[in-house]
C-alpha cells in the first residue's frame, strides 16, 4: 500500500509518500507561495507515485461540507491569493482514480498525534498549532470534531492584557488569538520576528497570556483529556511551561485536568504530525 499526504500550510508544503505503518519513504518541502506555482510542485512531486489514496491536510478556512458547491475549496483565507481555490477540486482532476481525503491542517496533525503521537491511547485529544497562525484540531471519541465547518480554534476572542494596546494582525478580528499571539504578532508590535525578540520581553509575556486563555476556554469547553501544542511558537526556549503556569493561574483550581505536564505537551511526533496525520486520512479512504 503505498499512501499520499499533503500537508498545506500557510508558509510551506509538505508532500510525503509513506507506507500502511505510516512511515514516511519519501518527502519534499516547498514555499507556499501562488496556486499555480504550489501546485506545479505538488502534481510535480506525485506524478511519480501511483497512490492508493492521499490525504489532503490545508490551512484555511476550507469547505468541507460535502453538499456544497464549494466542498474541497479554500475558502476566507488570509491568504489573498489562495481566497476560493478550488482545491481538492485540481487534485481530482489530476489524479481521478485515486481516493483523496480533505481535512484541515490541524485535522490531520490531531489524526496524527491521536494514532501515534502524544494522544495515543486516548479518546479526546485537542491539537493546537501556533505559528504563522494559529489553528486547532480536536479528536472527540476517537473521531475527528467536525460540524457545518471546520472548527477555527484560532479565531476565538481572547481579552487583552491590560496593557497590551496591540489591536492584532487579523483582518477579520480585532483581539482574536491568532492576531494577538501567532508568530507574525510579534512583527505587528515590534517590526521585528518573534525569533529575534529577547525571551525576557513583555511581548512574550502577553503571547504566554494569550496562548494560556485559548487553553482554558478550550477546558472549559471541550474538555480534552490532552493538549498538545506544535508550531513554531512553541519551540521558544522555555515558553512550554510558561503557558502551562499562567493556565494553573487562571484555572484557579476550578475544573480538575490531568497533572499539567500531562495534560498541555508537546507533540510527540515533532514535525511531522500533518504529515503522518496525512497518511492517515488517505488510508481511512481505503475502508
Amino acid at each position: 500500500m503505498l499512501l499520499g499526504s499533503i500537508e498545506a500550510g500557510g508558509t510551506k508544503f509538505v508532500c510525503g509518500i509513506g507506507n500502511e505503518n505510516m512511515e514516511v519513504i519519501e518527502r519534499v518541502t516547498f514555499p507556499t507561495t501562488t496556486p499555480e506555482e504550489t501546485m506545479e510542485h505538488v502534481f510535480a512531486f506525485f506524478d511519480k507515485h501511483n497512490c492508493d489514496a492521499i490525504g489532503i491536510g490545508s490551512f484555511g478556512p476550507i469547505d468541507i461540507d460535502k453538499t456544497s458547491s464549494t466542498y474541497g475549496y479554500i475558502t476566507s483565507t488570509p491568504k489573498i491569493k489562495w481566497v476560493n481555490f478550488n482545491f481538492l477540486g485540481a487534485m481530482k482532476e489530476r489524479y481521478p482514480n485515486t481516493p483523496i481525503g480533505w481535512t484541515t491542517d490541524v485535522n490531520a496533525a490531531v489524526l496524527g498525534e491521536h494514532g501515534y503521537g502524544a494522544g495515543k491511547g486516548l479518546k479526546h485529544v485537542l491539537y493546537l498549532t501556533i505559528g504563522t497562525g494559529i489553528g486547532g484540531g480536536m479528536v472527540y471519541n476517537n473521531a475527528l470534531m467536525e460540524g457545518y465547518n471546520a472548527p477555527e480554534m484560532g479565531h476565538i476572542l481572547i481579552q487583552p492584557v491590560v496593557d497590551d494596546h496591540f489591536d492584532g494582525t487579523c483582518r477579520f478580528h480585532k483581539h482574536c488569538l491568532e492576531g494577538m499571539a501567532a508568530g507574525p504578532s510579534f512583527d505587528g508590535r515590534l517590526g521585528i520576528k518573534g525569533a529575534d525578540v529577547p525571551m525576557d520581553h513583555v511581548a512574550w509575556e502577553y503571547v504566554v497570556q494569550y496562548i494560556a486563555q485559548g487553553l482554558y476556554t478550550y477546558t472549559l469547553t471541550l474538555a480534552p483529556e490532552r493538549i498538545i501544542l506544535g508550531g513554531g511558537v512553541m519551540k521558544a526556549p522555555g515558553i512550554l511551561d510558561r503557558v502551562r503556569t499562567h493556565f494553573e493561574l487562571l484555572n484557579n483550581q476550578y475544573v480538575k485536568t490531568p497533572p499539567i505536564n500531562e495534560y498541555i505537551v508537546l507533540p510527540g511526533l515533532e514535525d511531522n504530525a500533518g504529515i503522518t496525520g496525512g497518511f492517515v486520512l488517505a488510508k481511512n479512504q481505503l475502508r
